[in-house]
């Protein structure tokens, strides 16, 4: 009976060992599962400002987009102008050089009437 009763309280004292070592493997499998739920917490937090940070980054290239495409406009623009004015400058210089032709024109004339006229006053002073 002894001998029964010695191997009854080591098979008991095993079982309690072994359920400490269990609930020694279990506190430390709860204490590393803390750790990786904490651990995945900040890589949500960090991929959110990663997130963030790409849309405020598309949204400040969607800006400088704009940005380019009004300056283009604005050279386009301003190329238009210039061709107009070109165009207004040279049809203004053909104007000009027609203008003087003309004065060349009537001023030749004027010279002719101007002979003519004193002819005309010789003639009726001769008479």
């Amino acid at each position: 009976m002894k001998v029964l009763a010695a191997q009854t309280a080591k098979a008991s004292q095993e079982i309690s060992d072994q359920i400490a070592e269990i609930q020694a493997t279990t506190t430390d499998s709860v204490g590393a599962i803390k750790d990786i739920s904490a651990t995945i917490q900040q890589i949500q937090d960090i991929a959110a400002t990663i997130a963030s940070t790409v849309s405020e980054q598309s949204a400040a290239t969607m800006e400088i987009a704009r940005g380019v495409q009004n300056a283009a406009n604005g050279t386009a623009e301003v190329a238009t102008n210039i061709g107009k004015v070109s165009t207004g400058a040279s049809a203004t210089g053909s104007a000009a050089a027609q203008v003087l032709l003309s004065a060349e024109s009537l001023s030749a004339e004027s010279s002719n009437l101007n002979t003519a006229v004193e002819r005309f006053l010789s003639d009726i002073r001769a008479a």
